[in-house]
């Protein structure tokens, strides 16, 4: 997975991918997205945008849902198949459908067309700080860095996920969201908590997402990991 460089003077430009096929709008976005200082690559169907990201090494994807050729869930599942950079979803339709299916499919986050520029760079910014995350900037103090929870285990110094010994790839939002609850095992931790803290979300934030990145988890760590305490929200088990 690539990641941001390093903040200072020799830093090159984040690179994101923008798959989009309406053109004034994907040419809107890389106009605006440039202002903020980003380098914005440009495809305008699903195929083509999977051939640049394969060629390129890109800090982050914006991919419309509905793509000629191939469409932006099979794309962000085609990525997915060995790449964990970040991915936000754009949907121009707000009855669900896509969101589900974008998440399920392995996006970190999505956003509903039309959408303002200051928006889409703050959930920009939000999935770039997941990426480059590390457990230090919330808590400076010296703690233990492993963390064991039965054949799970969570180093929190190296950011690596092992269960029964095998390590496991996750995105950085799923790590993020695996660390809130590594943080405070047994603790039911509500969505809007989750929200906050792994989305940066207010309260008018889609609970969705948390939901669909928990059974994410749960694929991947093992079903009964992570429990849902009804009405109120998720814990991990000690």
């Amino acid at each position: 997975m690539s990641s941001p460089a390093p903040t200072g003077a020799a830093a090159r430009p984040v690179r994101l991918l923008l798959v989009e096929d309406d053109d004034l709008m994907r040419r809107s976005f890389a106009v605006a997205l440039e202002r903020y200082g980003y380098e914005v690559a440009v495809a305008a169907d699903g195929l083509t945008g999977l051939e640049m990201f394969r060629d390129g090494a890109f800090d982050l994807l914006i991919l419309d849902v509905l793509l000629p050729g191939l469409d932006g869930i099979g794309l962000c599942r085609r990525v997915r198949e060995n790449s964990l950079v970040p991915v936000l979803m754009m949907s121009a339709r707000g009855d669900g459908l896509d969101v589900v299916a974008g998440l399920e499919a392995g996006a970190d986050d999505y956003v509903v067309k039309p959408v303002e520029t200051y928006v889409l760079v703050a959930r920009i910014r939000s999935l770039l700080r997941r990426a480059t995350y590390t457990p230090a900037e919330a808590d400076p103090r010296p703690a233990t860095t492993t963390l064991t929870f039965g054949d799970l285990t969570v180093d929190t110094a190296g950011m690596e996920v092992r269960v029964a010994g095998k390590p496991v790839a996750l995105t950085p939002t799923e790590l993020k969201l695996l660390l809130e609850f590594a943080a405070r095992p047994g603790v039911v931790l509500e969505r809007h908590t989750l929200l906050r803290e792994v989305w940066e979300y207010g309260w008018d934030g889609d609970s969705r997402v948390v939901d669909l990145c928990v059974q994410r988890l749960r694929r991947k760590l093992g079903r009964d990991r992570i429990e849902t305490v009804r009405g109120f929200g998720y814990k991990l088990r000690r």
